[in-house]
């Protein structure tokens, strides 16, 4: 496995990985996606035998809050660390930032993944968190 930063945004691949996770409200609206990831942060890509494994795309400043926006895996390629190295690899490049963010569903083994990786519930923290 390759990980490196997406530069240009490829329709067709992007399409594939996210259709092939349910994002159908991403994959509905192909141009506002691709507008989203020219104005992330950062947006690095997983690549397995030239194939795109896995994608994050993390916005914000960079300086005091990063948010990790997207972080999809293809279903086929789950359980083989690419998720893992892909926000190790998020981490480690901004190492200084104050707070890293994620929203997800709430579900058993989306909060055991991101709590081997150091991220713990808002609450637990003396936090609130709101959306709209």
């Amino acid at each position: 496995m390759e990980i490196q930063e997406y530069g240009e945004f490829r329709e067709e691949e992007i399409f594939r990985l996210y259709d092939s996770a349910g994002w159908k409200a991403y994959t509905d609206n192909m141009p506002l996606l691709a507008e989203g990831f020219r104005k992330s942060l950062l947006v690095l890509a997983a690549y397995e035998d030239g194939k795109l494994a896995g994608i994050l795309r993390a916005v914000g400043d960079g300086c005091t809050v990063v948010f990790l926006q997207d972080l999809l895996v293809d279903p086929s390629l789950q359980r083989r660390g690419i998720g893992t190295a892909l926000v190790k690899k998020l981490l480690d490049r901004y190492p200084d930032v104050r707070q890293i963010q994620l929203m997800t569903d709430a579900v058993p083994e989306t909060e055991a993944f991101y709590r081997s990786l150091g991220f713990v519930p808002l609450a637990e923290r003396g936090c609130l968190g709101f959306i709209r």
